[in-house]
């Protein structure tokens, strides 16, 4: 019986990834990359007719989604500063962490403790979505192998 070496195989099928998952082609791949701003928008509309604090909703939706966008502004200009690339990674990571505890606090400050809690809630349940899709996303193109 000949040896079968499933890597072989996997690595064989049309979008298999880097790490070892199958990676989902065009449309399927954009709806995962975004998939932590519908989870936002659900989220907060979900949370809106059951009577969550209106501006901590909004603002933590609108921290998030800003955030993101930063972030993919971000990495275009990273690719441009590529000798400088662990330092300025580094800050704009800090800087988006900083917008979203100052969303947070801006809530809380403006609008009340509620607020506040509505606010780091939905920033926390995007942060988690976006964590497990990173997660599950596997090793980034181009890594070093081990």
């Amino acid at each position: 019986m000949p040896d079968f070496d499933a890597n072989d195989a996997l690595s064989s099928l049309s979008g298999a990834g880097p790490g070892g998952l199958i990676e989902p082609a065009g449309r399927h791949r954009a709806i995962l990359d975004y998939l932590d701003i519908v989870v936002v928008i659900v989220a907060v509309a979900v949370a809106l007719t059951l009577g969550a604090p209106v501006f901590g909703c909004l603002v933590g939706a609108g921290g998030w989604i800003l955030q993101r966008i930063l972030a993919g502004a971000d990495r275009r200009w990273l690719v441009k500063a590529a000798e400088r690339r662990f330092g300025v990674t580094l800050v704009e990571a800090f800087g988006r962490i900083w917008l979203l505890a100052g969303a947070i606090v801006l809530a809380g400050a403006v609008g009340g403790r509620a607020d506040g809690l509505a606010a780091a809630l939905i920033i926390f349940g995007a942060y988690s979505v976006a964590f497990a899709m990173r997660l599950l996303d596997g090793r980034p193109a181009g890594g070093p192998e081990r």
